[in-house]
């Protein structure tokens, strides 16, 4: 993980060849035991194959990795992605998936199918900062916007700002404390909008917000209401990945000891060109990031007037 934080995709994919060529060939002989550090992917090629992406981490990773559907499908037979349920809306329609189901409750296709986890297929094609696929949006976006019905949601005229600043149990370490957003109230003329889900969603909030948080429990509502605003405000956490995977200006607050997948440039991520960072300088300190993103709000809608 150390390579890939600091950008070095060549270096991440020897180092995970030293550890999984042994592992190939030990599957081979008997009494081979699969561990789950080992990858999924066996290292076999995809084309002419009947192709499982299997979706097993976060919500984030599978929106994330999912963009090498349609690079997958290129060299496959058929590419049958096996998702977290709560996102099959998200995804019908997209581009390189032939088949699309349940991961939870619905059994692979029988068959001898070639099997690689979603989060392997960047070191299945080996790609490294400029090569790997960074065209947005890739999610189905005109499917979501003709196949949903609106959102109930009074959008008003100017600049519209969704936010989020709690993260998921599995690591809180990432969430700020909704009042540290304060400065972002100064921002006169904007319309902040609450896409905060759960308890946190109910904090008491130090500026004016709007709160259609209910409305936009399923990811895919959740998208709708992301193409509707101006702008995203959100820490790591799923609601980044999705903003950047729909091509949406999104600004992700980071903890100074960031995941691998955000590099080491202080500001951009090749995983999505229209994603801007901002970095504690220190432990805790959400302090820095927040008045940096108070002073570009301000400087990007001087008058609260929506830029053209």
């Amino acid at each position: 993980m150390e390579a890939m934080h600091r950008g070095d995709f060549e270096a991440a994919w020897r180092e995970t060849d030293r550890a999984e060529i042994p592992r190939r060939a030990a599957q081979q002989k008997p009494g081979f035991r699969r561990e789950p550090h080992h990858l999924i992917w066996n290292g076999e090629p995809l084309r002419g194959r009947d192709v499982v992406i299997r979706c097993e981490h976060g919500l984030g990773d599978s929106i994330q990795f999912l963009r090498y559907c349609p690079l997958v499908r290129r060299e496959a037979r058929s590419v049958t992605v096996r998702l977290q349920p709560m996102l099959l809306e998200l995804f019908e329609g997209m581009a390189g998936v032939d088949f699309l189901l349940d991961g939870w409750t619905i059994p692979p296709p029988p068959g001898d199918r070639l099997e690689v986890e979603c989060m392997e297929l960047a070191y299945l094609f080996r790609h490294d900062r400029q090569t790997l696929p960074a065209a947005v949006p890739y999610l189905p976006v005109r499917r979501l916007r003709e196949s949903r019905p609106a959102l109930k949601i009074a959008w008003p005229p100017g600049p519209k700002v969704a936010l989020l600043w709690a993260a998921s149990e599995w690591d809180p370490s990432r969430s700020l404390p909704l009042e540290a957003l304060a400065p972002l109230g100064g921002c006169h003329g904007i319309t902040f909008f609450s896409l905060q889900q759960g308890e946190p969603g109910l904090e008491p909030a130090p500026f004016p917000m709007e709160r259609p948080a209910p409305l936009t429990r399923n990811p895919a509502d959740a998208a709708l209401a992301l193409l509707a605003v101006d702008l995203v405000i959100t820490i790591d956490g799923m609601l980044a990945h999705l903003a950047g995977a729909l091509g949406r200006p999104v600004w992700v607050a980071l903890k100074h000891e960031a995941d691998w997948r955000w590099g080491n440039d202080p500001t951009r991520t090749p995983w999505y060109p229209t994603m801007r960072l901002f970095r504690q300088p220190h432990p805790g300190d959400w302090e820095t990031p927040v008045r940096e993103m108070a002073m570009r709000l301000a400087a990007l809608y001087p008058t609260g007037k929506r830029e053209r």
